[in-house]
């Protein structure tokens, strides 16, 4: 059929995986308990509704704002080669985190962890000056960790979709995410990471040399000639949601609502496509289920 086919495509984009479970889903599937979060949570609400696909976007595209993370993705990640490996690696450690048991949850950070350990270097900062960063550094994780519940924030609210217990509380389930990261302090409601947000647009958000290079891989990077058609709706709706101070920076123009609107009906198609659940949702589940 023509929707399986749909719908098995798109999952290998997001996964790497044709059926959506990829080998590490099974990580889902270990241990007991409802983990961090849980299928009441708001946390389980946003991850699991498709809106985050608008969200990665964004959050790809605002962490190229930042010196730091541009340098650290640029030098250490592999986006130019192979960009839905890239994709499916961000998945993979939010789709674990939010709906994983606490020892799949363990595991995954000591991954991601060791991954940090040789992701350093040297950049410049906004006000000009050579600076070294590190993964691991709390600064750096902290504007990670805000440019992803910003985006995925954000986009969920731009279509629309419900958050039953209210956004504030999203941010605060969301702030413990990070603590197997080292994040140890992360904003708690909507007006902290509003605040955030604008402290580091005053002192850290700035254009590098580099940051047109990949806002423009970003906007169009090498897929399919189908898939690209997707990415590109899902992107121009990532750029409308962002601020215009975030746009300038980024050397992006507003875009026209067009983009929202269509990408507001691709994604309910999806909707109708991918089922109510995604696999991974399916898995945690199973897992909460066992006695």
């Amino acid at each position: 059929m023509i929707k399986i086919r749909i719908a098995n495509r798109f999952r290998e984009i997001v996964s790497g995986s044709p059926d959506g479970r990829p080998d590490w889903v099974e990580l889902i599937a270990l241990g007991h308990g409802v983990g961090l979060y849980g299928p009441d949570s708001a946390v389980w609400q946003v991850h699991g509704c498709i809106a985050t696909l608008v969200g990665g976007v964004r959050a790809l595209l605002l962490q190229a704002a930042h010196p730091a993370a541009l340098t650290g993705v640029s030098q250490h990640s592999r986006f130019e080669t192979d960009p839905l490996g890239r994709l499916a690696g961000t998945s993979r450690w939010l789709t674990i985190t939010t709906f994983g048991s606490h020892e799949a949850i363990a595991k995954e950070a000591a991954r991601v962890n060791a991954m940090h350990a040789h992701v350093k270097g040297e950049y410049q900062t906004k006000a000009g000056a050579t600076s070294p960063y590190q993964a691991s550094d709390p600064r750096y994780l902290l504007w990670v960790h805000c440019a992803f519940t910003d985006s995925f924030l954000t986009s969920h609210l731009a279509f629309a979709y419900p958050i039953t217990k209210g956004a504030d509380a999203y941010v605060k389930e969301w702030s413990t995410s990070a603590k197997g990261l080292g994040l140890e302090k992360a904003p708690e409601s909507v007006a902290e990471l509003k605040a955030t947000m604008d402290e580091f647009l005053k002192n850290d958000l700035a254009r590098s040399a580099k940051t047109l290079e990949v806002v423009r891989f970003i906007m169009k990077p090498p897929l399919g000639r189908v898939s690209l058609i997707f990415y590109k709706v899902l992107a121009n709706a990532a750029v409308s949601t962002l601020t215009p101070q975030q746009r300038e920076i980024l050397g992006l123009k507003d875009v026209s609502p067009i983009w929202r609107w269509l990408c507001a009906r691709i994604l309910n198609f999806l909707s109708y496509v991918l089922g109510s659940e995604s696999p991974s949702q399916s898995v945690a589940r199973e897992r909460i289920a066992r006695k």
